[in-house]
């Protein structure tokens, strides 16, 4: 345990999946767009949509997408479903900065965003950095309109002003870290050029500019933006961290490394002897609540469907059954070690940077509250398969009792009756703006998702 992973790997193709993950995490930076992303390269591998088969039979590929926010994808495999399938469950939502229903107002001749932070947040990071718009608005017709502003170098981004240290001693100073910056500071700049010069005292002058702008280039008009999923995120393309380049900065490392090398290790199986699935769901920022999150009643509904098409009967019994036999990764990062706050973490229960994918046996907050803690035999189970391939991993929680905590899916899926324990990637600066991973982990975590799914 926590031996170098470099010392385990091919560094030549650590580099080469690392440039690849890259790419990803620039094209998909929302859950649509991640849904797109999946699709498009799924289609390519082979997988085609559920509805489209009578049968499955073993080798079959398939996928299936619920509200553009929740997708599952699967390999048949050669045993009878109900003997249990494999299944990898990854988050595609990260914290972000949302856009309110009615979000344009003016106010001294600049024309702001109003929003509401999604997700664990540290408000003040969000605040003098450059921010893309992307989402989508969908009008009274039901047509559709995609924006993204802000990815190309050519086009104008957004940003939260801070307030300048000469002005902010004592509104700032005086707060807690926490709240340096408060929940209704987080409006972004959207402009500052009026639609008439010559009327310098006509009311909201420049915001008549920007929904000029916004009919013009979209379609849009401001009441429409009451049904848009409209967000901002960091406005800044992932990049390679230290001299040796041997690590990664980008936005929503959590949990779209999980999404990306779970995705890649589903793609990449034959016919695998259990069924493998591939989920990837919504509202885990959140609290896993709403109908795209892991308590959708969609996953069992998929499940059913391919005991169904498998020729089997899908009715409460069979599908329960079938859930009990099963095993599942709830696949979602965890902390490393941070030089700069070692008083946080537990050192021999956390992990490290670059020492291979992290085991959780338990997540949860003190007393292991809002948990789903794993079996002492399936952690076993895990460690073996790792250690079979030589796999680098490292036992890891999230900090100190009563300091750290959190939660994943994990609790969700093992609901279902279905083993689960927690494996993913560890995380510098988790939820920041720009999260740090190691290159070395991001491989191993994609092998060990790999094995999950080939073992027998």
């Amino acid at each position: 345990m926590r031996e170098w992973a470099w010392a385990k790997l091919d560094e030549k193709a650590v580099e080469k999946f690392s440039e690849d993950y890259k790419k990803f995490l620039a094209k998909a930076k929302t859950e649509r767009e991640t849904v797109k992303y999946l699709i498009e390269n799924a289609k390519k591998k082979g997988f085609k949509p559920l509805e489209k088969f009578d049968r499955l039979s073993p080798g079959d590929k398939v996928y299936a997408i619920f509200r553009n926010k929740f997708v599952l994808m699967a390999i048949i495999g050669e045993e009878p479903l109900t003997k249990g399938f494999r299944v990898v469950g990854s988050h595609m939502d990260t914290p972000r900065i949302d856009l309110k229903p009615v979000p344009l107002y003016e106010d001294s001749g600049i024309v702001m965003f109003k929003t509401h932070y999604y997700g664990g947040v540290k408000k003040y990071q969000w605040v003098a950095l450059p921010l893309a718009l992307h989402g989508v608005v969908v009008l009274k017709d039901g047509s559709t309109k995609e924006i993204v502003v802000g990815e190309k170098e050519d086009e104008p981004v957004f940003v939260i002003p801070d307030i300048a240290p000469h002005l902010g001693r004592k509104k700032q100073e005086q707060r807690k870290g926490i709240d340096v910056i408060q929940g209704e500071e987080l409006h972004a700049i959207a402009g500052n050029k009026p639609m008439d010069p010559t009327k310098p005292q006509e009311k909201d002058n420049v915001k008549k500019r920007i929904l000029n702008i916004l009919e013009e280039k979209y379609g849009i008009e401001e009441e429409d933006l009451v049904s848009a999923d409209l967000t901002l995120v960091p406005a800044m393309k992932p990049r390679d961290v230290g001299l040796d380049g041997s690590m990664i900065m980008a936005y929503g490392q959590d949990d779209r490394a999980c999404v990306y090398t779970s995705f890649r290790a589903l793609i990449e199986l034959k016919k695998p002897k259990s069924t493998a699935i591939g989920m990837f769901v919504d509202k885990e920022e959140v609290g896993s609540a709403g109908d795209t999150s892991i308590n959708s009643r969609f996953f069992e509904y998929f499940i059913a469907e391919l005991i169904k098409k498998t020729g089997m009967e899908a009715d409460t019994s069979s599908l329960v059954r079938t859930f009990i036999n099963s095993k599942a990764i709830s696949a979602d990062v965890n902390v490393v070690m941070n030089p700069l706050h070692k008083d946080l973490f537990d050192a021999p229960n956390t992990g490290l940077l670059g020492r291979g994918v992290i085991l959780t046996k338990y997540t949860g907050r003190g007393g292991k509250f809002m948990t789903s803690e794993a079996h002492a035999e399936y952690v076993a189970w895990i460690r073996g398969v790792l250690d079979r391939r030589n796999i680098p991993w490292q036992p890891g929680l999230l900090g100190k009792v009563d300091v750290g905590g959190g939660g994943t899916i994990a609790m969700f899926i093992a609901e279902r009756g279905i083993l689960t324990v927690d494996l993913g990637p560890g995380v510098l600066a988790l939820h920041a703006p720009c999260e740090i991973t190691s290159k070395a982990d991001i491989y191993s975590t994609y092998l060990a998702y790999k094995a999950f799914y080939e073992e027998e």
